[in-house]
C-alpha cells in the first residue's frame, strides 16, 4: 500500500467520526452528509505527505489540521452549491436542497469554526506560523470565489486574469495544504515555500484538466454531461483563448451562441467545439498545462526531502495531468 493510500484510509475514517453524536442535530447533520459526499481527500492528503517528505515521525501532528483543511474545502464546496443554485453534488442531492438554504449557511458556517479548531489542534512550535497560512489562504479562496462571480458579468476578462482567479480559487489551498504538512515537519522556510509552489502549479494544471475535460472528455468516464462549461458560457481557458485567437468573424460567430437564449444543446457544443478547433484551443489548453506539470516538478526538486515521498508527490502531480474525471 502507498503512503498515499494509507493517508487517505486515516483520513476517511476520522471524518467519519468527526462530528458524530454532535448536537443540535440540524447542524451537524449536514456537515456529516456533505463529509460523507467522498472525493478524493487530495488536500488532507497532501498535508500528511508535506510532513512525511521532511519528518514521518510528525505525521500523526498534522492529523488534524489536515482535517481541518478538508473541512474547510466542503465548506467552500457547500456555499459555491448555494451561490451557484447547484441541485447535484457528486450524484447526490445539495445541502440546500435536500434541506433547505438557511441550513446549509448555518452548517457552513459552522464547518469554518470547526476548520479552524482543527487546524489550531496543530503542534505550538509551528502554529502560528500554519494558522497564518491557513487565515490567508482562506481570504484567498474567497477572493477567487468573488471573481468567478464577477467574471460571469464581465466581458473584458482575459486568460491572465483567468489563470489568476483559477489559482486563487483552486490552486492555493493545494499549496497551502502541502506547506502546512512542511512546517509541522520541520522544514525550512525555502523548502515550504518550493513546496508550496508545486501544489499551485499542479493546482492550476489540475483546473485547466477540468476545463479541457468538460469539452474534450469521455461523458462515460467524465461522470457528467460533456459540454456544460459551453452551454453556461462559463469562462474558462479555452473560451477566453478562443476569444483571443478567432478571427473577427469567427469571435462574432462564438458570441452569437453565446447570447442565445433559444438553441438546442447539441447543436451548440458542437458548433463551439468547431470554433475552439479552428485555432487549436486543445493544443494550447494541453501544452500550458504541461508547462504548469514541469514548474511543479522543478519545485518539487527544489523542495528536497526523502526520496520515495517526492516520488509519490510526482505521481500525485501526474495523475492530475493524466485524469480522465
Amino acid at each position: 500500500m502507498t503512503l498515499t493510500e494509507k493517508y487517505r484510509q486515516q483520513i476517511e475514517s476520522e471524518l467519519e467520526r468527526l462530528v458524530r453524536d454532535r448536537r443540535p442535530e440540524g447542524l451537524y447533520a449536514p456537515v456529516s452528509y456533505v463529509l460523507s459526499l467522498g472525493g478524493k481527500r487530495i488536500r488532507p492528503v497532501l498535508c500528511l505527505l508535506g510532513c512525511a517528505l521532511y519528518n514521518a515521525d510528525r505525521v500523526k501532528d498534522s492529523l488534524y489540521p489536515a482535517l481541518g483543511l478538508e473541512v474547510f474545502h466542503n465548506f467552500t464546496l457547500l456555499h459555491d452549491d448555494i451561490m451557484d443554485q447547484s441541485d447535484m453534488r457528486r450524484n447526490r442531492p445539495t445541502v440546500h436542497r435536500k434541506w433547505d438554504s438557511n441550513t446549509a449557511i448555518l452548517s457552513g458556517d459552522a464547518m469554518t469554526i470547526l476548520a479552524y479548531q482543527l487546524v489550531a489542534r496543530g503542534p505550538s512550535e509551528s502554529l502560528r506560523a500554519v494558522l497564518e497560512l491557513f487565515s490567508r489562504t482562506g481570504l484567498e479562496v474567497c477572493e477567487g470565489q468573488q471573481y468567478d462571480m464577477e467574471f460571469e458579468q464581465s466581458s473584458s476578462v482575459g486568460v491572465k486574469n483567468y489563470l489568476e482567479m483559477i489559482r486563487l480559487k483552486t490552486a492555493v489551498l493545494l499549496g497551502a495544504s502541502l506547506q502546512t504538512g512542511a512546517l509541522i515537519g520541520g522544514a525550512g522556510e525555502a523548502q515550504a515555500q518550493a513546496l508550496y509552489r508545486f501544489g499551485i502549479a499542479a493546482g492550476i494544471a489540475f483546473q485547466l484538466q477540468d476545463d479541457w475535460l468538460d469539452v474534450y472528455g469521455d461523458a462515460a468516464t467524465f461522470g457528467k454531461n460533456i459540454g456544460g462549461d459551453i452551454i453556461n458560457n462559463k469562462k474558462t481557458f479555452l473560451l477566453l483563448q478562443a476569444l483571443e485567437s478567432l478571427s473577427p468573424a469567427g469571435r462574432a460567430e462564438l458570441q452569437n451562441w453565446m447570447s442565445r437564449s433559444d438553441y438546442d444543446r447539441e447543436e451548440k457544443i458542437a458548433a463551439v467545439r468547431n470554433l475552439y478547433d479552428q485555432v487549436n484551443v486543445s493544443d494550447t489548453a494541453r501544452k500550458l498545462m504541461d508547462s504548469y506539470h514541469q514548474e511543479a516538478l522543478a519545485h518539487l526538486q527544489a523542495a528536497g526531502g526523502n526520496a520515495q515521498v517526492a516520488d509519490e508527490l510526482k505521481d500525485f502531480a501526474r495523475g492530475l495531468m493524466e485524469r480522465v474525471r
